[in-house]
């Protein structure tokens, strides 16, 4: 065990705790997602520096699934390597998320939602964290080929089995988000959390996904929040030959960013210097800004931005007449 990291004594201080829909679990208004920069072959020392700081600033919530890598799996055993040293001490303080939803190996029982994959899935997940359990277990994404009842009876079994403390869904659409919580809930195993992509470029979910969410208790997590890295200062003058979509990343692609697009992230950026503020910060405030949100999580690249991140939290509520601006810019 690494003896030398010991957390920082205010971090619970550091960033305010919300609700998860209707549950007593309060997760971090920020948290860190490790879908990429904690593959086989991040750097030991970046990764570590970024999990310490993330909880040094009130992170306890740190989001995997099964095929973060890459390659699929390697973020589960960078992440687990951490939680059987430095990170052994605060287990009990940690959420800790994996999912599975996704192709993750050959055959027909490595995708989809049926029973047999979901828990081979966990298990792997289990060993790769070096854990008994994990906190939140998400379905990552819905199966057309799977009844939704055997997704659910598996989910709740898991549960059941205590390899699981919460459930949670995850790219549902409202219809099949409402309809498997409330068969969740018959089961005895309420879904706690739906994650969804949702930023200023990415709003869908305000007409359907999030009333549903705050009729049936369920909280939301919200993933890439920044678009990206769209929106932040890196693309205010186009595309840096360093950044995620000059490297033909799958989450952002250069034909993605347009000149509108860059126009209305110049016009945001505008509104964020005028309140003193990053771009990044005012993004992550205005996803925020609903209560029925949980956390946001950020990926990050280095400690520097999850201080930025956090930062934000600190700064004054968005005002009714900026976000009126904002919605401008943006509709």
């Amino acid at each position: 065990m690494d003896d030398h990291y010991l957390a920082a004594p205010d971090r619970y201080q550091r960033q305010p705790y919300r609700p998860a829909g209707h549950h007593g679990l309060r997760l971090p208004s920020i948290g860190l997602g490790l879908w990429h920069n904690f593959g086989e072959g991040s750097d030991p020392a970046r990764v570590k520096a970024m999990v310490h700081q993330a909880f040094d600033l009130g992170i306890t919530h740190f989001d995997l699934a099964n095929n973060y890598g890459p390659p699929p799996g390697s973020a589960e055993t960078t992440f687990g390597g951490l939680l059987k040293n430095s990170l052994a001490p605060y287990r009990d303080e940690l959420i800790i998320a994996s999912k599975a939803g996704y192709v993750m190996w050959d055959g027909p029982y490595g995708d989809g939602g049926s029973a047999k994959y979901l828990f081979a899935s966990l298990h792997q997940s289990l060993r790769r964290l070096g854990l008994d359990y994990v906190d939140i277990f998400y379905h990552h994404r819905p199966d057309p080929r799977t009844p939704l009842e055997e997704t659910c009876q598996a989910l709740a079994l898991m549960v059941r089995q205590g390899k699981a403390l919460y459930i949670g869904l995850s790219n549902y659409p409202a219809a099949l988000a409402a309809k498997a919580a409330a068969r969740l809930a018959e089961l005895g195993t309420p879904c706690l959390v739906n994650q969804l992509k949702y930023s200023l470029f990415q709003r869908e979910i305000e007409a359907q996904t999030l009333p549903v969410c705050r009729e049936q208790g369920v909280g939301v997590v919200a993933f890439s929040p920044l678009a990206g890295g769209l929106l932040s200062d890196r693309y205010l003058a186009g595309i840096p030959a360093d950044s995620r979509a000059a490297s033909a990343s799958p989450f952002l692609q250069p034909d993605q960013i347009t000149q509108d697009k860059l126009a209305r992230i110049r016009a945001l950026h505008a509104l964020a210097r005028q309140r003193g503020q990053a771009l990044s910060q005012l993004a992550l405030q205005w996803v925020l800004r609903d209560p029925i949100v949980s956390c946001a999580l950020i990926g990050a690249s280095s400690p520097q931005q999850i201080v930025s991140a956090v930062d934000a939290l600190t700064l004054p509520a968005l005002e009714d007449d900026l976000q009126h601006k904002i919605l401008e810019i943006m509709n």
